[in-house]
């Protein structure tokens, strides 16, 4: 099957080879116009076009909550997106904060096609969906332009290794505006060391760190998903803590002692040794 040529299965599902691999759209069987992104099985993005302010994935409701916090409610902000998927965060962005400017950075030319004409965006949405890789992307973004940087990129179920050292965050420290926030969705299991060499390095660059995850996986129970939220400026821990204890899936937040305890004194990542995060357990995603 040829890139970016789709086939509907049963159940209207969409099927597409594109650049990272056989891209699913999944219908969702609760709500009428909500679709599930999978890439070789892993699922990226839940949509939901009628209610873009809607998150049904753990993580990125964790996101979602750093995103309200960012700034007063409803004031438009400058995002950046590094990992597209199927833009679930930046419609978010649009919907709770009108007449933000955002930028996208998804090196999946094949992946924006299929998302922009199956699950296309709202005209009136300014989102700039640029085709690139995210470091590449990162470096055209003017100096202190942005109130939120969003990191969600994965390839193969990983995240690459040249988005994981301290030069990246430091590319990221010169994008973010003073009191702006920087969100990465971090994936590991035990024994957790790619998340605890991933707290150090951020900790290098950002003095203000917060960890959100569920317990299981800070207790290295399971592997799954953590939010990590750095600023120049102190964060809404109180908040983003009482938030995270509502979700359905209750988060813990970890931040201060507690934090730089949970690193275990891991080594900040560089370049020269970076390597991508590890990859799920064939149980992950069942």
């Amino acid at each position: 099957m040829g890139k970016g040529k789709s086939r509907r299965g049963v159940g209207a599902a969409v099927v597409v080879e594109v650049d990272g691999g056989l891209a699913e759209l999944l219908p969702d069987r609760e709500r009428a116009r909500a679709w599930t992104l999978l890439i070789d099985g892993a699922p990226q993005s839940h949509v939901d076009l009628d209610d873009p302010a809607y998150l049904g994935f753990e993580y990125q409701r964790r996101i979602g909550h750093v995103i309200d916090l960012v700034a007063p409610p409803g004031k438009p902000v400058h995002a950046v997106h590094l990992g597209g998927g199927a833009l679930t965060l930046a419609r978010y962005v649009a919907a709770t904060r009108p007449r933000s400017t955002q930028q996208v950075v998804e090196r999946d030319a094949a992946l924006v096609q299929l998302v922009r004409r199956e699950l296309p965006l709202d005209p009136n949405a300014r989102i700039r969906v640029r085709s690139a890789d995210a470091r590449d992307g990162l470096a055209k973004v003017p100096d202190g332009w942005a109130d939120l940087v969003v990191a969600d990129v994965f390839s193969g179920a990983r995240t690459p290794a040249h988005l994981t050292s301290g030069e990246f965050l430091t590319e990221v420290r010169r994008v973010v505006k003073a009191g702006g926030l920087y969100a990465a969705n971090l994936a590991d299991g035990p024994p957790l060391a790619h998340l605890r060499g991933q707290i150090a390095t951020a900790a290098g660059v950002f003095p203000e760190l917060a960890l959100v995850a569920d317990p299981t996986v800070l207790r290295g129970k399971r592997f799954g998903n953590a939010v990590l939220v750095a600023s120049d400026q102190p964060l809404p821990v109180a908040e983003l803590t009482r938030r995270a204890a509502s979700d359905p899936h209750p988060a813990r937040v970890e931040h201060g002692k507690a934090l730089r305890d949970f690193t275990g004194g891991a080594a900040p990542v560089t370049d020269a040794e970076a390597v991508p995060s590890p990859a799920p357990p064939p149980s992950a995603f069942k």
